[in-house]
């Protein structure tokens, strides 16, 4: 004979063994996220935003690119070793981020290095999105991790709730074999 179906044990199975699946792709996200959180207010994360003069870029980039070949920390040689340039012309600002991850903060006026420094928020969000590990990692890795962690989300509110299913079921026959006993002990005393 075949065990009955327990929906309880299935849960706590699928629970636990779901838990251990993920837990380390689900360490990685939550520790990245955690530091991801905190990028704007952590200068190790991301480089604090300068504030240059201007609010119209004026430096052409032939000039941006000396410039950025002036800090030796950059790395930067040539256009292929800058990964992007940001303009933030509210704050008077380009933005020159190396392949190396090595940010400098140009002022858009004058072309004056603000700031320079190393930049952690583009390596944590590529741990943060599996993308670091391997390109497939997102959707092979990382994905299932993401569905089996919302799998245990339900499986824990299923769990957490199934006390009180079980005490309202059991307060619910309780107050039926009152009424019960009640009528009957009734009919009883009509009876005699």
């Amino acid at each position: 004979m075949a065990p009955a179906f327990n929906p309880r044990l299935l849960s706590r199975k699928a629970h636990r063994w779901g838990a251990i699946a993920v837990a380390l792709p689900f360490l990685v996200v939550i520790a990245t996220g955690i530091l991801l959180q905190l990028k704007k207010n952590w200068s190790w994360v991301q480089p604090v935003e300068a504030r240059g003069t201007g609010s119209v870029p004026g430096v052409e980039f032939a000039r941006l690119l000396s410039i950025a070949q002036s800090v030796p920390e950059a790395g930067i040689n040539s256009w292929a070793d800058v990964e992007r340039v940001d303009v933030r012309p509210g704050k008077g600002i380009l933005k020159i981020t190396s392949q190396s991850r090595w940010e400098l903060q140009v002022d858009s006026e004058s072309g004056a290095v603000l700031h320079s420094a190393y930049r952690r928020s583009d390596w944590l969000e590529s741990l943060h999105d599996g993308s670091w590990f391997h390109p497939l990692a997102k959707l092979w890795l990382f994905l299932p991790s993401g569905i089996v962690v919302f799998g245990l989300w339900l499986t824990g509110i299923y769990l957490w709730l199934l006390p009180y299913q079980t005490r309202r079921k059991r307060a619910s026959l309780a107050a039926a074999d009152a009424a019960g006993e009640a009528s009957r002990s009734g009919a009883r005393r009509t009876a005699g």
